[in-house]
């Protein structure tokens, strides 16, 4: 139920987001939602595996109303996710509003970065920080290409001073698993 339930919520998004006003992808997405029934667990609050879920809601608003969701579309790049970082602060309840908060920070020389933060009068529930790439048939989209395509394309130049942070990218190093043609065994 779940499941269907997002797919449904994504698609009346996507529907949504074209008639909001226009962002650059170097905005701020802010996306009013409420904790519903299929958000929730036994403890009545936001599971924390969907705020993962719901964070591609965040992701995606920003991505369809900066045009970048077209960009990909055209150059048949679609997004994957790396890595996840997420820290709790105080729970989400049931039929409670929040807003989720969604901003590219940048990007380093494998990802495109998000902060995400769950916000509920004013306050920081909940942050997560998203390590992104574009891929298509032929593998993995640099970097490069896809801010040059974002400003030449979209006309939205990659603003000076944009850098991740160093704790967070010694962080993705640190939590990184092989590449996917590399043997990862599993050993305790």
């Amino acid at each position: 139920m779940g499941s269907m339930h997002l797919i449904f919520r994504t698609l009346l998004l996507l529907i949504r987001a074209r008639r909001k006003s226009k962002l650059t992808i170097w905005d701020t997405s802010s996306l009013p939602l409420r904790a519903l029934p299929t958000d929730v667990d036994v403890a009545v609050h936001i599971n924390n595996g969907m705020y993962f879920s719901l964070m591609d809601l965040g992701r995606f608003d920003l991505m369809m109303r900066s045009g970048v969701w077209d960009l990909m579309r055209r150059n048949k790049w679609s997004p994957v996710v790396q890595s996840e970082q997420i820290t709790f602060r105080r729970s989400i309840n049931l039929w409670q509003q929040y807003t989720l908060e969604t901003k590219m920070l940048g990007t380093d020389d494998k990802s495109v970065w998000f902060e995400q933060r769950f916000v509920v009068d004013g306050e920081i529930y909940v942050r997560a920080y998203v390590a992104t790439r574009l891929v298509s048939k032929d593998g993995p989209v640099s970097n490069e290409d896809i801010l040059r395509a974002v400003e030449q394309e979209l006309g939205q130049p990659n603003p000076d001073g944009r850098q991740i942070p160093d704790w967070l990218h010694q962080w993705r190093v640190d939590a990184a698993l092989p590449g996917s043609r590399k043997p990862a065994p599993h050993i305790w």
